[in-house]
């Protein structure tokens, strides 16, 4: 599989971003969730140019987003690198990356705007780009989520989703925020 380049994805980003601040919102999101997966690579056996690539591309469905939901991004991300002719291994970072996963039980019970399926991380580069994204949110201003903030904020979604995004947490521990957020000025919550 030909992993594509940083390049490549920024570009991809351009041509498909509806605004230059659209561009800078979601690209800079990406490359922020990248920078915070990269923090986990040592003594994990994955490959880290999929995780890369896959970090950097999960949110280009937000471009096709107009008023419907925002849990569609993922899917419509998902379609748009399959309509690009890239590889089910790149298009699924973008519909496997919501919240701590979607099960096809959440779509049916929460009467979800998204075909029914399993949106949930099949392999250790999927489940890693789902946690780093966890820690940063495009919110206005943006801003990097503690893990504990997060863990409240998922609360929402039901106990469940609590006790996944702690397994995460177990697995992975929590990134190292405080240089990223000098870096960009944005608050940790």
């Amino acid at each position: 599989m030909e992993i594509p380049t940083d390049r490549e994805i920024r570009a991809l980003h351009r041509d498909h971003a509806p605004s230059r601040s659209s561009f800078e919102l979601v690209y800079e999101h990406c490359r922020l969730v990248c920078a915070v997966a990269s923090q986990f690579f040592a003594g994990l056996d994955i490959d880290a140019d999929l995780v890369r690539a896959g970090a950097l591309l999960h949110d280009i469905g937000v471009y096709r987003l107009d008023s419907t939901a925002y849990v569609r991004h993922g899917v419509l991300g998902h379609a748009l690198l399959a309509s690009l002719g890239f590889p089910v291994e790149i298009c699924r970072f973008a519909s496997c990356h919501t919240g701590v996963g979607i099960t096809r039980e959440d779509v049916v019970r929460q009467a979800l705007p998204i075909p029914v399926d399993d949106y949930l991380p099949r392999t250790p580069e999927e489940e890693l780009v789902l946690y780093a994204d966890k820690f940063h949110s495009k919110r206005r201003p943006p801003v990097f989520l503690s893990g504990d903030t997060y863990a409240a904020e998922v609360g929402r979604f039901g106990a469940d989703k609590v006790t996944r995004f702690a397994a995460l947490r177990e697995r992975y521990g929590d990134p190292s925020l405080d240089a990223l957020s000098r870096a960009t000025g944005y608050a940790v919550v």
